[in-house]
């Protein structure tokens, strides 16, 4: 069983050309609930932020929710995205999933919040907030 917590807020999926600059607003004043990612490759930077942190030139996909995994997770663990993913594909809940050095997250289309918490709750873990 995994404790969860629900972010509060939106979050959004955000995508930005290769060689663009990330403002420097994304990760100032960030709240002690507020997480942000970026990944960069060739292709682009992608970037998951509170909504209101979303860069204007992204291209932005909206209405996220956010669920941490409480922490800290041993880097040796294994299984710990499998055991959120899995209950949420087979409830066919659309997932985003990134880790930290310290947990993991999944953020699932906030209207199918609902039904998305359900299903981790029926797979054994306790969804809090």
């Amino acid at each position: 069983m995994l404790d969860i917590t629900l972010l509060p807020g939106e979050y959004a999926v955000c995508r930005l050309a290769a060689d663009a600059t990330l403002p420097p607003a994304l990760s100032s004043g960030l709240g002690a609930a507020d997480v942000v990612t970026v990944s960069w490759t060739a292709d682009g930077i992608s970037l998951i932020c509170p909504t209101d942190r979303a860069p204007e030139q992204a291209v932005v996909e909206t209405a996220w929710r956010c669920l941490r995994v409480a922490g800290p997770l041993d880097l040796a663990s294994t299984g710990t995205l499998a055991a959120l993913v899995d209950p949420l594909a087979e409830a066919r809940v659309s997932v985003v999933a990134f880790s930290t050095f310290d947990t993991d997250y999944v953020l699932v289309p906030a209207v199918r919040l609902a039904e998305g918490t359900a299903a981790l709750e029926r797979a054994g873990h306790r969804v809090l907030g």
